[in-house]
């Protein structure tokens, strides 16, 4: 790395340093001032409340590095042009690319680091973070998932197969109980409408129950109502819900096969699964739209370039939020939904590149 590269370096980092620390500063100003009534009317300490937003600060990070990283490059070729430093370097033999390329590089690094911290540090404070608010704020129980269908699950003393289960009222719907005998030959099987957890039992309504005799004929009988006492309870089949940012990449990725497997509609946590390895990269994307923005006129100073800039980052969270909520609808695979705008954009910041560099 030269003199020139060196110096564009440390003077991206300083200006990126300064932004990111007044996004943070400016969203935690926001997160306080509309929560801090929910903390006071739940009689939660200054003291927690401070833990609290101390917790929020990696996703925080997390979440302002690309824009942070897109208002730094505007500021600083902006400035550079106003002080006819690009027509020097342009004089000396250098092209925009050339020019660019040391920020460019650090943009490359910046998002894999970015991956990393969000791997590594977010999930474990953005799960503090929610827990205090969750338990200590809105007096909550864990939040779990709706209700899942077509569950196969192997308990102590038989096989459930459970066409639906509605994990707030803890009622199994449409099912089938397989008994065996040790020789593992079917010894009872209970068809019903309906099973509710009521007293520390099973009371299963409307259903049909196989029984095999001593000879091994089987026999049919139908109930209305029969009480079962079963090992597994209700929360043996209730998933709590968990937000992406609290789960790394391969965590997420484990969490979402198995709720497909038991049954669950894991579609969105597959297009956050995607979103969250494309994330990161939209540094390098803001980059390359941010560059030609701050030299695409000589007359338009810094205040404009950085409006423009925040359009821009505007646009991009459309894109992406359109795009996820095609995804989720099913419209679009997860992969190409989470890419689609970091493609876009990238692609959008070499054309401008090239344009303003002729």
């Amino acid at each position: 790395m030269n003199v020139l590269d060196k110096y564009f370096c440390r003077e991206f980092f300083k200006l990126l340093t300064l932004c990111l620390l007044v996004f943070v500063m400016i969203y935690h100003v926001i997160s306080f001032v509309g929560g801090v009534d929910n903390f006071l009317e739940s009689k939660v300490s200054m003291g927690r409340m401070f833990i609290y937003h101390l917790y929020e600060t990696p996703f925080i990070v997390m979440q302002m590095l690309p824009p942070s990283s897109l208002i730094a490059v505007i500021i600083m070729f902006t400035l550079m042009k106003k002080n006819n430093e690009i027509i020097a370097l342009k004089c000396a033999g250098l092209n925009l690319w050339r020019v660019s390329r040391p920020i460019i590089i650090t943009a490359l690094f910046l998002s894999i680091a970015l991956f990393l911290f969000a791997e590594v540090i977010v999930p474990i404070t953005s799960s503090k973070s929610r827990g205090i608010y969750r338990v200590e704020v809105d007096k909550k129980v864990p939040q779990y998932l709706s209700s899942r269908s077509h569950i196969w699950f192997k308990g102590a003393d038989c096989i459930y197969w459970i066409g639906r289960f509605d994990n707030a009222k803890k009622v199994m719907e449409n099912f089938t109980l397989y008994f065996f005998d040790p020789s593992f030959r079917l010894a009872k099987r209970i068809d019903g409408r309906q099973g509710i957890w009521k007293d520390g039992k099973w009371e299963i309504r409307d259903g049909i129950v196989l029984k095999a005799g001593a000879s091994g004929e089987y026999s049919l009988n139908r109930f209305n109502r029969i009480d079962l006492t079963l090992p597994e309870t209700p929360e043996v089949f209730i998933r709590e819900e968990k937000k992406p940012e609290e789960m790394s990449y391969w965590q997420l990725k484990r969490f979402a096969q198995t709720l497909r497997t038991e049954g669950y509609d894991a579609t969105r946590y597959f297009v956050d699964l995607n979103v969250k390895l494309s994330f990161p990269f939209i540094i390098m994307s803001m980059i390359l739209i941010g560059i030609p923005i701050a030299l695409w006129r000589r007359e338009a100073g810094a205040p404009v370039s950085v409006s423009l800039g925040l359009l821009f980052c505007f646009i991009y969270l459309l894109a992406l939020g359109f795009s996820r909520s095609l995804a989720i609808a099913g419209i679009m695979p997860p992969v190409f939904s989470a890419w689609l705008a970091n493609v876009l954009f990238f692609f959008l910041g070499i054309y401008f590149i090239q344009l303003v560099d002729r």
